[in-house]
């Protein structure tokens, strides 16, 4: 086969000669669809041929060149088209108003010309934006290709960064106040807008949606074209100066609010700036500063005068608290909240303030009247007679204490009452404040030396007088309140102690509700312990089975055939005497009335005792029953006859009551039965027939011989008090309206005590507390053996403050006294250290 002969080629052009050649008709077809595309004419251009274009380019290796001449051409259009246009809008006076703060121009110029400039920087943004997305849909194979493969920025960011060079970083040449100065463009822009915002702040109207375009424009551009999120200019540039003319215009705002407004004033106006701020940077500046704008209104507007506002007379947080302007106080703790976690300003004044308030309820307790009182009732007076009484009576001074001490109780709840409507209304419930009033509540309360006691009247007067007439829940939160104050008290076994001589009286005069009662010590063991409510729970047990061996008595009687039913009925509490007060079983008298002596009883009386007591024997040896006559009370039936010489009216029939009276009023009334008509009874005769103590015996004369609707006996002289030279008589001319009569109990077991009363009921608890701290220190060394002194006097007090606060220096005493009793030993060689003896 033959084969074609060989022949010499021609040499080719070079291959860069025909690139180059290919290059500029293809960058000439590029640079005039990109001059179409700023003029705002491109609907006519092919993306398909501009896209081979610039395809052609890169596949030569040619896009550095391409991308060097699209810089180039953005720059120089730049300076030819859009640089005219913006230095035409920055004015001589622009600058003077908005970046040197020259004075002259009215409010309404300052905004007309500032936006109009913001205008041209928008548009001119906007057209820029809009042209550079459409050059680098145009380029994109330029981006796709040369950028990634050399990792330069992306050509888009390239060109949209030249706005930030080519114009916001514009220096701007012009005399101000005949000096010659260069401005950044970037400089008046950031004047103008915090000129419009701060306008915006005294009230003028401004485009929000114009300084929001900027906003969005700044945050679109960056420091360098990495286009770093923490670089925009946004957050480098805009943002400080921001934030700087706020701290500025508030801190004036702020001074001017202290010379001119108060502090609801200040309170609403700082909300309502908060707001403001909260709203402009989500629709004017830039969510991204909402936080930080806020700490600059918190600081500035808040914090900087806080406690100047909260100190200011008639308006500040006294006066909120005092006259209880609850939106105040719910706008101050909102703000405070804002700016102080711990809220240290509020707790101090609110504590203060606590106390303060408590204060003043026991000046005017004590500069309180409390001798007349209306529908007061004496001890031992039902609700409803009391309620029917229109008019004021006077009050002897038991009554007085008692109706003070319920008055100081009182107006503690109310104050109580008062915060906790504040704490929850305003305050949110937050637990810092709510233990700072506590604590304040406390400190106040457990300063009245009478608190415990009052506590325990206030409850005994609720349960004793007014459950009657109380629905359910009045009476759980008549039971909520007493648990409230008994939980602000400190000396709990000062409270113990009065209580359990209140209750006592109660349950043996029948004053209150059994099962209210028991709700009540429920209530109080729940709170305290079981320790607490010990003695409480043993006088209801008491109670109780006091009732069925009284049931049991009668029928053993019944069974018996030989009772006198028209004589005695044998009603019985058989009482523990470690679970009641020393004064209900005849002890804790005072010095004035003596030991105790054991009164005479009438035969009758007599005869039913030993009845009993061989019956309560009979089953219980070794059991000793101490009769208590100044606990009980008695009903006789009294029979009046018909006076002679009446025709008429009550005195001319016979009249027969049923008179209620105290064991010893029983005892000297069955003395008038065989005493003939004009026969008296002197003091000392009375006295001597009964064994009566002269106090106790006073007390009974006066309630049978004083009081109007129970003077069922004659005083000799008839005046108010009962004396030992008194002479006494049967009343045969009584006359009372009502069949059932009550007379009054005299006595002090459940009114306010004395001073003498009180420095006796301190001495015994004291005697109490010393045995409870040696059974505390025995108990403890027991455990631990040996035991330092500051230890050991930490644990004690730890473990009693539930029950009282003790005092440091009865506790060494009491330790001192162990020693000497040999519980405790000094260790060897260090005399600070205690050792358990066994």
């Amino acid at each position: 086969m033959a084969s074609r002969p060989n022949k010499i080629r021609p040499i080719r052009k070079p291959i860069m000669n025909r690139d180059q050649g290919e290059f500029e008709p293809c960058w000439a077809l590029l640079r005039d669809a990109m001059t179409d595309i700023h003029l705002q004419n491109a609907g006519q251009l092919s993306f398909e041929q501009l896209y081979r274009a610039s395809y052609k380019i890169v596949l030569r290796k040619k896009g550095a060149l391409l991308y060097e001449r699209v810089r180039d051409f953005e720059q120089q259009w730049f300076r030819d088209h859009i640089m005219p246009n913006i230095v035409a809008l920055i004015t001589k006076n622009l600058i003077n108003v908005s970046l040197l703060q020259h004075p002259g121009s009215s409010p309404h110029e300052r905004r007309e010309m500032g936006e109009k400039f913001l205008r041209g920087i928008r548009d001119s943004w906007t057209d820029h934006n809009r042209s550079m997305n459409m050059i680098a849909d145009v380029l994109m194979y330029l981006d796709r290709v040369y950028t990634l493969e050399t990792k330069q920025p992306s050509l888009f960011a390239v060109t949209i960064g030249l706005f930030r060079d080519n114009v916001l970083q514009s220096h701007i040449s012009t005399t101000a106040g005949d000096i010659e100065q260069d401005f950044d463009v970037f400089d008046i822009l950031c004047a103008v807008i915090l000129d419009l915002i701060n306008m915006e702040r005294d009230g003028d109207i401004i485009n929000r949606n114009l300084v929001r375009k900027i906003t969005a424009m700044l945050e679109s551009l960056y420091e360098t074209n990495d286009e770093l999120d923490s670089q925009r200019l946004y957050l480098t540039l805009f943002e400080p100066r921001y934030l700087e003319a706020s701290t500025e215009f508030y801190r004036k705002e702020c001074e001017k609010l202290v010379q001119e407004a108060n502090c609801s004033t200040w309170l609403r106006h700082a909300q309502r700036r908060l707001s403001e701020e909260r709203e402009r940077c989500g629709t004017a500046v830039s969510i991204m500063t909402t936080d930080k704008i806020a700490s600059v209104v918190e600081q500035e507007l808040i914090s900087a005068k806080l406690d100047v506002f909260l100190a200011m007379e008639g308006s500040g947080l006294k006066p909120m608290i005092d006259n209880d302007r609850l939106d105040d106080l719910s706008i101050l703790y909102q703000l405070i909240s804002r700016v102080d976690s711990t809220k240290s300003a509020l707790k101090v004044i609110l504590q203060r303030r606590v106390r303060e308030l408590g204060q003043e309820i026991e000046k005017a307790l004590r500069n309180t009247d409390f001798s007349v009182a209306g529908a007061a009732a004496a001890d031992g007076e039902d609700a409803g007679e009391a309620a029917d009484k229109a008019k004021a009576q006077a009050l002897n001074p038991a009554q007085q204490q008692t109706a003070a001490a319920i008055k100081w109780v009182d107006d503690v709840l109310q104050l109580k009452d008062k915060f906790d409507r504040i704490l929850t209304d305003c305050f949110c419930d937050d637990l810092l404040l709510q233990s700072a009033i506590t604590r304040s509540f406390s400190d106040f309360i457990n300063s009245f030396n009478r608190s415990s006691e009052y506590v325990s009247l206030f409850i005994d007067d609720n349960l004793k007088r007014g459950i009657k007439t109380k629905t359910e829940a009045e009476v759980d939160a008549v039971l909520d309140k007493a648990i409230v104050l008994l939980r602000y008290l400190a000396d709990r076994d000062m409270f113990e102690r009065y209580y359990q001589k209140h209750l006592a009286k109660r349950l043996l005069h029948g004053k209150s509700e059994i099962h209210t009662e028991k709700e009540m010590v429920s209530r109080m063991k729940s709170a305290m312990g079981n320790a607490f409510t010990a003695k409480f729970e043993g006088m209801f047990k008491d109670m109780e089975l006091s009732k069925d061996l009284t049931d049991n008595y009668r029928d053993h009687i019944a069974n018996l055939g030989d009772a006198d039913h028209k004589k005695v009925d044998l009603n019985i509490n058989v009482l523990t005497t470690n679970n009641w007060p020393p004064e209900v079983m005849g002890g804790g008298k005072s010095k004035e009335e003596g030991a105790k002596t054991d009164c005479f009883y009438p035969p009758e009386i007599k005869r039913l005792q030993e009845s009993f007591y061989k019956y309560y024997l009979k089953d219980r040896s070794g059991r000793v029953l101490t009769w208590v006559s100044s606990a009980g009370n008695a009903d006789i039936k009294c029979v009046f006859p018909k006076v002679p010489g009446k025709e008429t009216g009550p005195l001319s029939k016979e009249r027969r009551y049923e008179l209620n009276v105290s064991t010893y009023g029983m005892i000297v009334l069955m003395l008038f039965n065989n005493l003939e008509d004009g026969e008296s009874l002197s003091f000392e005769e009375i006295q001597a027939k009964t064994n009566i103590s002269a106090p106790e015996l006073m007390r009974t004369l006066a309630s049978l011989s004083s009081v109007p609707k129970c003077r069922v006996l004659l005083k000799e002289p008839a005046t108010k008090n009962v004396k030992t030279t008194d002479k006494f008589s049967y009343n045969a001319q009584f006359v009372s309206k009502a069949i059932r009569i009550k007379a009054p109990v005299i006595s002090s077991i459940s009114k306010v005590e004395g001073d003498e009363e009180r420095k006796e009921t301190e001495r015994k608890n004291d005697q109490t507390r010393a045995h409870v701290i040696d059974a505390a220190v025995v108990r403890i060394m027991k455990q631990r053996k040996t035991l330092a002194h500051t230890q050991l006097v930490n644990e004690v007090i730890s473990q009693l403050m539930s029950r009282f606060k003790p005092d440091v220096p009865l506790i060494k005493k009491r330790i001192e006294d162990l020693l000497a009793r040999e519980y405790l030993e000094r260790v060897e060689n260090d005399l600070s250290t205690y050792r358990y003896l066994a």
